[in-house]
């Protein structure tokens, strides 16, 4: 089984974080192959970093179809790009805030997503509606923490964030914690440690769901409104994107 996991944004000591984090929980036998897209924001914060992401990670999606990939994870808390990768893709493709919200609905009754920036808490709640998720989403919190700001040596993020997350348990009624950003994978463990509750961590969550829809030879539906996009000509910059007829 190979599994691509794809960081929308540029910052490659973020993808090998990620890509670590989804081989310590995948089972012997599965490949994960971690990428970042050729270009794009350095960091998603906003729906514009959003925006321009999404190029980047449909060709990510379009090379892993050349490449056998035989699933795929969107790996930023916005799930950005999610329904055309998956109009693109044959195999199941999953957004790490979908898998999070819905596997910490099955462990708690409550659950208190904390994210980076203050921005970025209306997307988050967005996508718990999409997602049917709102009646289990007690609150989204911010640390007001830039993105890079993870990878920064020396930083106080870990404090900050473990910090929001204990305001969060005491404020608003939540028996369990969703890090609303792929940048805190590596925290999840030593939270759930200080915290006795389930913390769950998108893209752990996503990369066990892509392996047990692989196993269950489950593909994404072409017929409706995945199905393959219609072959027409792109022009400009995104000349690129060009899809011929199947």
């Amino acid at each position: 089984m190979r599994i691509k996991i794809i960081n929308p944004n540029t910052t490659w000591s973020m993808t090998e974080k990620i890509g670590a984090c989804a081989r310590a929980v995948a089972q012997p036998g599965t490949e994960i192959v971690a990428v970042s897209p050729a270009m794009g924001p350095v960091s998603i914060e906003s729906h514009y970093d959003e925006a321009l992401a999404v190029p980047g990670l449909l060709r990510e999606i379009a090379a892993g179809e050349r490449e056998g990939i035989d699933g795929y994870v969107i790996a930023c808390f916005g799930d950005p790009g999610l329904k055309a990768a998956r109009e693109l893709a044959r195999g199941p493709v999953v957004g790490i805030a979908e898998a999070a919200m819905h596997m910490a609905s099955m462990v708690g009754s409550r659950f208190s997503v904390v994210t980076t920036l203050g921005r970025t808490m209306g997307q988050a709640w967005h996508l718990a509606e999409i997602y049917g998720m709102e009646r289990f989403c007690a609150n989204v919190r911010a640390c007001e923490l830039p993105v890079l700001e993870l990878e920064e040596p020396g930083s106080n993020a870990r404090e900050r964030i473990v910090g929001e997350c204990r305001r969060a348990l005491d404020e608003d009624g939540s028996d369990c914690i969703v890090l609303g950003c792929a940048g805190m994978t590596d925290l999840c463990e030593h939270i759930a440690g200080l915290l006795n509750v389930p913390v769950i961590d998108g893209v752990a969550a996503a990369t066990k769901l892509i392996e047990s829809l692989v196993a269950l030879k489950l593909q994404t539906s072409k017929r409706g409104e995945l199905a393959h996009p219609l072959p027409k000509r792109m022009t400009g910059a995104l000349e690129g994107f060009t899809l011929a007829a199947r």
